[in-house]
């Protein structure tokens, strides 16, 4: 997977998809909690899970067939 990015390319895609997991896995779930409050609207870091979770791990399932086939 290391010879030409793959390592590379797996850590980024595993960042960046993984990121939306949580609250704050990521710059832009903080800004729209924000956003959301301001509103009115309260997002509790369970809720955001519970569907960020599944969202993150069907990402990262899409994802990984495309590195592997391409890198291994």
């Amino acid at each position: 997977l290391g010879q030409d990015g793959g390592l590379w390319w797996a850590l980024a895609l595993g960042a960046d998809l993984g990121g939306n997991a949580t609250i704050v896995g990521a710059n832009a779930n903080v800004v729209i909690i924000g956003i959301a409050a301001r509103n009115g609207l309260h997002i509790s870091f369970v809720t955001w899970m519970k569907y960020g979770v599944p969202t993150a791990v069907m990402s990262i399932a899409i994802a990984l067939p495309y590195v592997l086939l391409r890198y291994a």
